[in-house]
């Protein structure tokens, strides 16, 4: 983490792939070439798990679970466990974005071909390392597949409104209802097993390249997810077990009314008194997934803004505190340094900021929050040292060409300062700026290295639909572009 480096930022679902949606195959071990190639040593991504309504990959029904559309075909047939013609039938997808609904409603008919086909001519070959792997993740794996099993039973709606002896997870009822939906379960259990298979392979691939992985870990979990409902006490919950308080953040740059996340809030007492093993674990799993982790909304870890469950905006918040010090210790204790990145956007306090320094953890720094009228903005480069992550943007700003065509008078006439015209040269110039700051490592997203306007956003905050859909294909990737990102890579010592 300390070492001058630099990486690229784009989700596994951007990539190209005929899936309708990118995977963990052939695009994928491309993609890693391209890093290496281009002298990249991260690749950023954001949390893998089976997103939930929106396609969010922040609102996910499980913590620790893959998804099972991120499971590439093609890698399944080569393994024996799936039937080629099964793909025969495969729809002409559109390659600039993701269909989300098109994708799941050919991709799980597939998956389940390939269930079928693995438990009866295939079992054989891979019952060993099947045995292994439910063994060794049957303490969140158990809950999860029952869960996905019971919301398929209970027609999707969420767990909450599910009969009360399974809300309540009362023993016999989760008994029975085991037994019930055995088959599904054990469909359930078997994308897992698949999922994890072609990651670990392909994160394998990219450590040989040179390449780490920097994951992802928001702050909160979904209501809506196996963590909740198998958890319930470590949550703030009424005795119905629905939240009492929610999270969000107040007003800032991305919304005039705050943002209203909706996840049930932790309740920080009863987590110290089971010495923060939910978190614990949470984060040593995260640490075997990936060489680096991202805390997404770091500083709910000092303090997190709790809204009432009932608000229909984050306006009426207030700061409440959290155990993030006593957590980051334990987790210092197993692991000496940390390799987490502290996402420290936002309204940032002293005390998140000594949290962040005591555990000697790199923050980020945005330059699209740089250019405003004042010269001290903490995210222009000669304002900030070396242990940072500086991003031209993230996947929630617009893309920096996006941004650039977008500015304010007062924001072109800062930016004007540091870079020159015309506008078609800026955005080079930006990218620029943040492989020669100080800052260690600098990540770029791939939609910055592409020259792509505002229609390849990522996500839009505070927007419910059209987001997480973006897709990039090879043919936008130019020699050009590559060749300046390596060149610019090794002009920097990156």
């Amino acid at each position: 983490m300390n070492k001058r480096k630099s990486g690229i930022l784009l989700h596994i679902t951007s990539l190209p792939g005929n899936d309708g949606i990118g995977t963990l195959g052939t695009e994928a071990y491309r993609f890693i070439d391209f890093l290496k190639e281009s002298g990249q040593k991260l690749w950023q991504i954001l949390p893998l798990g089976p997103a939930g309504a929106g396609n969010s990959p922040y609102q996910c029904y499980s913590a620790y679970a893959g998804n099972p559309l991120l499971i590439d075909t093609e890698v399944l047939i080569q393994e024996g466990l799936l039937a080629k013609e099964v793909l025969d039938d495969r729809p002409a997808f559109i390659k600039k974005k993701v269909a989300f609904k098109k994708v799941e409603d050919w991709k799980y008919p597939v998956l389940n071909a390939s269930f079928q086909h693995f438990r009866g001519k295939e079992f054989h070959r891979y019952q060993d390392e099947y045995w292994r792997f439910l063994d060794e993740h049957s303490w969140w794996l158990n809950d999860y597949a029952l869960f996905m099993a019971a919301r398929k039973h209970f027609k999707g709606v969420e767990w909450g409104k599910w009969d009360e002896s399974v809300k309540f997870r009362e023993e016999k009822a989760i008994q029975q209802l085991s037994s019930e939906l055995s088959d599904e379960i054990n469909f359930q259990k078997y994308l897992q097993f698949v999922f994890f298979r072609q990651w670990h392979r392909l994160k394998a691939y990219a450590n040989e390249k040179g390449v780490d992985i920097v994951g992802d870990v928001p702050l909160y979990v979904s209501g809506d997810s196996a963590d909740v409902w198998a958890n319930t006490d470590i949550f703030k919950l009424d005795e119905q077990l629905k939240p009492i308080e929610v999270g969000g953040v107040p007003p800032d740059y991305f919304s005039e009314t705050g943002q209203l996340w909706g996840n049930p809030v932790f309740d920080w007492e009863r987590l110290r008194k089971r010495d923060y093993d939910w978190w614990v674990a949470r984060l040593h799993f995260n640490l075997r997934m990936f060489n680096c982790v991202r805390i997404d909304h770091f500083r709910g870890l000092e303090s997190f803004w709790s809204i009432p469950a009932t608000d229909t905006t984050a306006m009426n918040g207030s700061w409440l505190p959290a155990h993030g010090t006593n957590l980051l210790q334990i987790l210092k204790g197993h692991l000496g340094d940390l390799p987490f990145i502290a996402e420290d956007l936002g309204i940032i306090t002293p005390e998140v900021d000594k949290m962040r320094d005591d555990f000697d953890l790199p923050g980020m720094k945005v330059l699209q929050f740089a250019f405003t009228t004042d010269a001290a903005n903490k995210d222009l480069p000669h304002n900030y040292d070396s242990n940072f992550v500086v991003y031209t943007g993230t996947h929630d700003n617009d893309t920096t060409l996006g941004w650039l065509q977008a500015l304010k008078p007062e924001e072109k006439a800062m930016l004007g300062k540091y870079v020159e015209s015309p506008v078609e040269n800026k955005l080079q110039q930006i990218v620029t700026m943040a492989f020669a700051s100080v800052a260690n490592i600098a990540i770029v997203p791939m939609q910055d290295v592409l020259e792509l306007d505002s229609k390849s956003r990522m996500n839009t905050p505070g927007t419910a639909t059209g987001n997480w859909e973006w897709r990039f294909y090879w043919s936008q990737l130019r020699q050009n572009q590559k060749k300046y990102l390596k060149d610019l890579t090794e002009k920097y010592n990156r």
